[in-house]
């Protein structure tokens, strides 16, 4: 199963006056990297909400975010009054005037004109809160299913085309290796010399099993064969699918560097293309 680390997932409840709204924001990474948006009153649940991240989501960098809007009930900010009434005070004296509404508003600019009362959060906010977190995250899941379903096709098309390049390259090794052979006996008549035939066929054999990709040929088309069977697992295996995609890129280089051949050339190429959008693509995957 293919899931992609990208996502988005969104929520909205109503806990008494409050309205919560929970965002959670996804993308690549190789590890999973947290950062959070709370309002003070939910520092500390933190930890718990980090920890449901974790459990859920494995890799991503991740950003979380909780609003809040106070649509009813009372401010928790109130006027600070002792202080309000000193700056008066200081604002009249050092301005040798009487006490005026116009130091009342430059003494509600400064510093803890205003304080502002921590509110206890309830048990039911808490639990509130958490389970609308455990909705929002079943959001983003969903969302990075989608995301991977698109993937997983893209994969399969790829890895479709890559096994039909190898049949063009099983196709064409039997003319690549006589094109060899006829290459190496014209050289050797141009030279217009006597040689012992059978050391001349031994060198050849020697020679053209240098050349030889049967190996390669069988290897490339197992670890395409294993990265279906990866890809088609429940469990997401990004990494491994990687690490997959490494042991096929060294068997399409090797082919290539073993190649001695215009059209085998070519066909390396196609597969080194379509094996690169693949790499790019699994930058993405869970």
């Amino acid at each position: 199963m293919i899931v992609s680390m990208t996502g988005f997932g969104k929520s909205e409840s109503q806990f008494n006056a409050k309205k919560i709204t929970i965002e959670l924001r996804s993308l690549n990474s190789k590890n999973i990297d947290l950062n959070f948006r709370l309002p003070h009153t939910y520092r500390e649940l933190e930890p718990e909400l980090r920890k449901s991240l974790n459990q859920h989501l494995k890799r991503g960098k991740i950003d979380a975010s909780v609003f809040v809007d106070q649509s009813g009930g009372e401010s928790n900010t109130q006027l600070n009054t002792p202080v309000i009434s000193d700056y008066i005070k200081q604002l009249a004296a050092l301005q040798g005037k009487e006490e005026s509404v116009e130091h009342l508003k430059m003494a509600l600019r400064l510093p803890e004109a205003l304080k502002t009362e921590k509110e206890a959060l309830t048990e039911e906010e808490k639990k509130h809160l958490l389970e609308a977190f455990i909705a929002t995250i079943s959001k983003i899941k969903e969302h990075r299913a989608n995301e991977g379903k698109a993937l997983e096709t893209d994969f399969t098309q790829r890895i479709q085309k890559l096994n039909q390049l190898l049949e063009d390259v099983v196709a064409i090794d039997p003319e690549r290796k006589q094109k060899v052979e006829a290459k190496l006996r014209e050289g050797l008549e141009k030279l217009n010399v006597e040689v012992d035939q059978n050391r001349f066929e031994q060198e050849l054999i020697y020679y053209i099993e240098k050349y030889d990709i049967t190996e390669e040929k069988v290897r490339l088309a197992n670890h395409l064969s294993y990265f279906k069977e990866i890809m088609n697992q429940k469990e997401p295996s990004g990494k491994k699918l990687g690490f997959i995609a490494q042991e096929i890129g060294r068997e399409i280089n090797t082919i290539g560097s073993k190649a001695n051949h215009a059209s085998l050339q070519k066909i390396v190429v196609d597969m080194k293309d379509e094996l690169e959008k693949i790499k790019e693509q699994l930058l993405n995957v869970l």
